[in-house]
């Protein structure tokens, strides 16, 4: 019995947990308030404040971080280390700048709103650590993070979180127990943190993908799993030990990983966990709003959250500006930082346990950050409204949503109407998705269903069904729409074929070295059949037209093969074809007279 009952204690929080997530996620997703607001509301109505099934948030929030630090695994493993080295700038640049100004408008904010300055400092401090769950998410609701501005993004954070180590130094300073030996521990503390980075980078460069391949021989996948669940929370806790963010351990790891060959069932592994405890996470900071302390200092909690918001706002948008974006893109960059972050709850704890912040401090400041995050899709959607390019109605068109088909067809326009009519007249199950909302409606008046999607974006990939079709063919007629999808596909779904229409030669060159397995480039198919018909109406007979343009196929080949392999002219040098020293084909009469002759 007592089994049973601790049975039961354990189950039935669980279980609690799960109803508020699957009931509060739908119904705000519905209601066009994203997914994150759900689980927030959810965590709310179970924690202390509401219904009190759970009266120790902390815990959980403690447990939940891991699925931050997944996620951040899942966004390493998206970068090449060059890729990261050629982001410097941002990071270092607009990443730093953006950290710098907002801590300094935020700390004279509060100094205005009465606090002292190490208390305003501290605030300020926290309350420009941005939500990397937050924003992370937003960015993979609107398929945005393989974008310039989910880029930008990205290098901000990372940023974020390397300042974790000199703003819990500079508490350490503030302290009140401060004395002389805090320089030595300060800067003890910073040689840590560099030491660890360094045996990360060392340990994913040289021992991970052999720790990989000897996982692999056994041929049992929960090995597998258990191996990257391992190398995940390993590099979390190394990083978290050294005084540095887990995530930013996490993050590290997937970089070193991006290039393994075992890094797409990495990836397929940790997924799954990734997404439950990121949506535990939320609820977890749902449950840690002390809607006590709200209610009794609304006044103050409510000011500041308004004073920093708009304050951090003003500094994100000049950033934004002075590094070159416009001011569209800036004041999306606004509504998407606008948030504090899971950081600052960190920084806070520090602060209140050197005696820099009070307890009703702390309390404040966190119930600030906690709104902030929990307001933070509100602004968002409300950005998305009033940022909007020129309105294209989506009146008469349906999104793609859980599609089946055995083929996904992404473009239907000149190219893919064509291309698609010989697979429906075999009675394939197609997919046609396009990003085109006029050309859906067009073709819906002649009895074709195509959605609308934009083939680009990842998610709309995968509710169009590209995990489980067994061919996507690419018809869009742009080459870099048609490369993007073609990179996502390889990542995402390496066991698709992938078929692709080319622009130029060029273009082509850059599919076959991508590994498609097809590609086209229409304009030479026609153009062949034109000078064919040129040919014809010569006089030419029909077996030596096709025998002319097979040849010409052939030719045109072997060089598209040569300059893949890179044996002979880069393909944006100018092609010069020496004509031969007879036709490949002669007009009839001459044919004719040869054959009498030789007769």
């Amino acid at each position: 019995m007592a089994a049973e009952a601790g049975l039961s204690q354990t189950v039935g929080p669980a279980v609690v947990l799960l109803a508020s997530a699957v009931i509060a996620v739908p119904l705000f997703r519905r209601l066009g308030l994203g997914s994150v607001l759900g689980y927030f509301a959810g965590g709310l109505l179970v924690g202390p404040s509401i219904l009190g099934i759970f009266t120790e948030p902390s815990t959980i929030l403690h447990v939940s971080e891991l699925g931050v630090v997944m996620f951040l695994f899942l966004i390493g493993l998206e970068m090449r280390p060059h890729k990261l080295w050629a982001m410097r700038s941002q990071i270092f640049g607009l990443g730093l700048s953006q950290v710098v100004l907002c801590t300094a408008l935020l700390t004279g904010a509060g100094m205005v709103a009465g606090f002292a300055a190490p208390v305003a400092f501290i605030a300020g401090a926290g309350f420009v650590l941005s939500s990397t769950a937050v924003i992370m998410s937003a960015l993979q609701e609107r398929g945005e993070m393989a974008t310039g501005q989910g880029q930008r993004a990205v290098s901000i954070l990372l940023l974020e979180d390397l300042m974790i180590v000199p703003l819990l130094a500079i508490v350490t300073f503030l302290g009140a127990s401060t004395a002389a030996a805090d320089g030595a521990s300060g800067l003890r503390a910073v040689a840590i943190g560099l030491s660890a980075v360094v045996l990360l980078i060392a340990a994913g460069r040289w021992l991970l993908d052999p720790f990989f391949a000897l996982l692999a021989r056994a041929r049992i996948s929960e090995v597998l799993t258990a191996g990257a669940l391992l190398v995940v929370l390993g590099a979390a806790l190394i990083m978290e030990l050294a005084g540095l963010s887990m995530a930013m351990g996490a993050f590290l790891a997937g970089v070193m990983l991006s290039g393994s060959s075992y890094r797409h069932q990495i990836e397929t592994d940790i997924e799954p966990f990734k997404g439950l405890l990121m949506g535990l996470f939320f609820l977890a900071v749902g449950m840690s709003l002390d809607l006590g302390v709200v209610g009794a200092r609304w006044p103050i909690i409510i000011g500041l959250l308004a004073l920093y918001i708009l304050v951090k706002a003003v500094g994100i948008y000049l950033v934004a500006r002075l590094f070159g974006a416009g001011n569209k893109d800036s004041l999306r960059r606004v509504a998407l930082f606008a948030q504090g972050g899971e950081f600052a709850f960190v920084l806070y704890s520090a602060a209140l346990g050197g005696g820099v912040i009070s307890t009703v401090e702390s309390a404040i400041f966190s119930s600030v950050v906690i709104l902030s995050m929990a307001i933070s899709p509100l602004i968002g959607i409300a950005a998305d409204r009033l940022l909007k390019d020129d309105a294209v109605s989506l009146d008469g068109v349906v999104e793609p949503d859980g599609l089946k088909g055995r083929v996904l067809m992404i473009g239907f326009g000149r190219f893919g109407q064509v291309a698609s009519q010989l697979l429906l007249a075999q009675s394939v199950n197609v997919s046609l998705i396009d990003n085109d909302p006029d050309r859906v409606r067009e073709a819906s008046r002649f009895g074709f269903t195509v959605f609308y999607g934009d083939g680009t974006r990842l998610d709309i990939l995968r509710q169009s069904g590209a995990a489980t079709a067994d061919i996507i063919m690419v018809c869009v007629d742009k080459p870099a729409a048609a490369d993007r999808i073609v990179e996502l596909v390889r990542e995402n779904f390496p066991g698709c074929k992938l078929l692709v229409r080319a622009y130029d030669r060029g273009h082509s060159i850059r599919l076959r070295r991508a590994g498609v397995d097809y590609e086209l480039r229409e304009t030479v198919e026609s153009a062949i059949t034109f000078g064919a018909e040129g040919l014809r109406a010569l006089g030419m007979i029909a077996l030596d037209v096709d025998e002319v343009a097979a040849d010409i196929r052939q030719m045109d080949e072997e060089r598209l093969q040569a300059q893949c392999q890179g044996d002979i002219f880069s393909a944006g040098e100018k092609l010069h074809v020496q004509p031969r020293p007879e036709p490949l084909v002669k007009p009839r009469q001459g044919r004719e007279r040869e054959r009498q002759a030789a007769e």
